[in-house]
């Protein structure tokens, strides 16, 4: 079945979101309206709707003029096997000792890698995007430099990829959190799915904003793969659930953005271990000051 997608860019959050509530009104009405922040600085926001039919042009346009976005792009997507599609194009991924792979790869994995079983309908945090991967890496190198286990959550946690990885090198049940309750199912899912039910709990939580990250503090390691915003405004709550000579692991930093997150992060008592970049994507690790 054909579908269309219809697309602008919007000054402002506030705008954006306004004006993703206007366009569900639209006849054909879409049937699902996303709001996105640009993270290149400029303070855009991007608005896309998807149609099962052909949308009104000339009510988008007019939605557009009202609210001073750019015009609406509208775009045809012929029928595809989406799954199949990203199954095909979805390399397995080594991020240090860690093996990331699809169900339709699994006669891939080495013998000598922990396997991480990701698949293409779960594909939000995957191990190809550069935030995931760099977060693998950073988690491998910790654990060389002897990091050997301790209290542990994914903030943010999308696949739960993440939280699986330390749920498969350390014994202590590690905590996988997110804002989106589809998230968090998605994340159960695959913790199922690769034998961790019961060493991974997976809960619904703003921040640390949740009774079981509560009593799970202070925490020898966090993961937090969001973004810039988000992980500047935890900065706070991460200095106050983190053991001193604990540490986090943080991405979803553009290159540019790098400076101004350590900045924060120093200045709520954390010391930078490592800084590295993966295309245009930064992975920061740091630990929490030991009181003198």
């Amino acid at each position: 079945m054909t579908t269309f997608t219809a697309l602008t860019t919007i000054m402002g959050e506030d705008a954006a979101y306004q004006l993703s509530e206007a366009i569900e009104d639209l006849n054909p009405e879409p049937t699902g309206v996303g709001v996105f922040e640009i993270e290149d600085g400029s303070g855009l926001w991007e608005v896309a709707a998807y149609f099962l039919e052909a949308p009104d042009a000339g009510a988008l346009a007019v939605y557009s003029a009202l609210f001073n976005a750019k015009p609406f792009n509208i775009s045809e997507i012929p029928d595809q096997d989406w799954v199949s599609k990203v199954q095909r194009e979805l390399a397995p991924v080594a991020a240090g000792r860690f093996f990331v792979y699809g169900s339709h790869d699994a006669d891939k994995v080495p013998a000598d890698k922990i396997p991480l079983l990701i698949d293409a309908a779960m594909a939000f945090g995957t191990g190809h995007h550069g935030t995931t991967l760099g977060c693998l890496q950073a988690f491998d190198s910790l654990c060389l430099a002897g990091f050997s286990g301790g209290r542990v959550v994914d903030v943010g946690c999308g696949t739960a990829v993440l939280a699986m990885a330390a749920a498969k090198v350390i014994p202590q049940v590690v905590l996988a959190s997110d804002i989106d309750p589809v998230a968090v199912e998605v994340a159960a899912a695959n913790v199922a799915a690769n034998g961790l039910s019961g060493q991974v709990e997976c809960v619904v939580a703003a921040g640390f904003d949740a009774p079981e990250l509560a009593a799970g503090a202070p925490y020898d390691l966090i993961f937090a793969n969001i973004l810039k915003g988000p992980l500047i405004g935890l900065a706070p709550a991460m200095g106050r659930n983190v053991a001193d000579g604990g540490h986090v692991i943080l991405s979803g930093i553009l290159n540019e953005q790098a400076e101004e997150v350590i900045a924060v992060y120093v200045e709520n008592g954390f010391n930078l271990i490592k800084n590295s970049s993966i295309v245009e994507w930064t992975t920061l690790t740091l630990s929490k000051k030991i009181p003198i």
